[in-house]
């Protein structure tokens, strides 16, 4: 009997950013990777038939939320079929025969740079240079041929680019997590569904927020997060993103649905999924 082809699944950046590592752990090892430039063409490859899913990160414990790829969940019609939760943990990486000593700048994305911030105050004479993403950091090292530079990436993009390991556990922080969400067109849950992601925006009356999360605590519905996001071409109006536990399968958390449709101007259901589970730091 054959095997069933791995499902292409396209990632933000390159080959080895914790993107990847999503995919292994929602996938498995054979799962095959489309990278993307930006959030804009991860979205479209997905939208467009060109992978079966897209893993976009929606937020970071240290960072906060990813605000482009919250406001592209708005804009798209994929839907919500998994989630991932991947421990952050940054590793200091170079060419090889280069030693710490010998180097002077360190390549990566902002975010991972400054999430290291300690090692860097214990290296002041290290200049930090922003680049698009933590993993093509590497492969900068290795177009380049930096004698006088590393990268901070996780530890799988020194495998797939060549690079040698100068210090792991730089960020300052060991509770650091990516959450991830798995999206395709039809939004088929990637197991039993228990949790779900649900967007909304109610009128701009006293009273209303307080309404749209009375119809959750009515039926002891736990909300596991609620975000406001600007709504476009409605100065001062904002699109609300919450995340609560059940699907709508279940009759309470159906009902809650419904009584939500009724308080608010616009409801969409951005998917129902089974929850991750956050790795131990």
């Amino acid at each position: 009997m054959s095997r069933a082809r791995p499902p292409l699944v396209a990632i933000q950046g390159e080959r080895g950013a914790f993107s990847e590592l999503a995919v292994r752990s929602l996938f498995g090892p054979r799962a095959r990777i489309l990278p993307c430039a930006t959030f804009d063409a991860l979205f479209r490859a997905a939208e467009t038939g060109r992978c079966r899913y897209a893993l976009a990160p929606v937020e970071n414990t240290i960072a906060g939320s990813v605000l482009r790829v919250s406001d592209l969940l708005l804009d798209s019609t994929l839907r919500v079929a998994g989630e991932a939760i991947i421990r952050v943990s940054h590793a200091l990486m170079a060419l090889p025969g280069v030693h710490l000593r010998d180097v002077r700048r360190v390549y990566s994305h902002p975010v991972a740079l400054a999430q290291c911030e300690r090692f860097f105050r214990r290296n002041p004479r290290l200049t930090r240079v922003a680049t698009y993403d933590t993993a093509g950091s590497v492969r900068l090292l290795r177009e380049e041929k930096a004698r006088d530079a590393a990268a901070i990436a996780p530890a799988i993009a020194a495998r797939l680019y060549g690079a040698r390991i100068l210090k792991t556990g730089l960020e300052d922080q060991r509770a650091n997590f990516t959450r991830f969400f798995a999206l395709s067109r039809d939004g088929a849950p990637l197991g039993p569904a228990d949790k779900t992601t649900v967007l909304f925006a109610t009128r701009h009356v006293p009273g209303a927020l307080f309404r749209c999360m009375g119809v959750f605590a009515l039926r002891d519905i736990n909300l596991l997060k609620i975000e406001s996001r600007p709504m476009r071409r409605r100065p001062w109006e904002y699109v609300f993103h919450v995340d609560f536990e059940g699907s709508p399968k279940d009759e309470r958390c159906r009902n809650a649905l419904r009584h939500l449709e009724e308080v608010c101007d616009f409801v969409r259901i951005l998917g129902a999924y089974p929850r991750a589970r956050t790795p131990r730091a």
